[in-house]
């Protein structure tokens, strides 16, 4: 389990203006932002958990390797602080959550004989359809 604080003192936040619907208000208010983490400078993940991160979230990282995420969908510029701080948590958690390995399953011996038999039945029905020339 990762300890929020600590990660939380590690976040930088960047403010810009949003775009989109809002007539001069989105004009005047920076209220996008723009939350970075960078993750090999993190004292609060071992290099293993670096590592996984690193690849399951290769396309919000940049070569530098920091995270960036960015927030625009409210009018309120904490807000967006506040929801780029959930996704940001939620998207870690569920990098670092194992994935389940598939297990392979057997067919069942009456399914495959199931299948056999329609099969059978099929290449009947095609053969009884076929012009025979006697």
């Amino acid at each position: 389990m990762i300890n929020r604080e600590l990660l939380l003192k590690e976040l930088t936040f960047k403010f810009a203006r949003s775009g989109g619907a809002g007539g001069q208000h989105v004009n005047k208010v920076s209220s996008k932002v723009l939350l970075q983490w960078h993750i090999s400078e993190s004292m609060c993940l071992n290099e293993d958990e670096k590592t996984l991160i690193s690849s399951v979230l290769s396309n919000r990282i940049n070569k530098e390797s920091v995270f960036q995420l960015e927030c625009d969908t409210d009018r309120s510029q904490l807000k967006n602080k506040e929801l780029a701080i959930e996704r940001f948590f939620h998207i870690i958690q569920t990098a670092l959550t194992p994935t389940k390995a598939r297990k392979k399953t057997k067919i069942p011996y009456c399914k495959v004989l199931d299948r056999l038999d329609r099969k059978a039945k099929q290449a009947e029905k095609k053969n009884n359809r076929r012009w025979s020339g006697d």
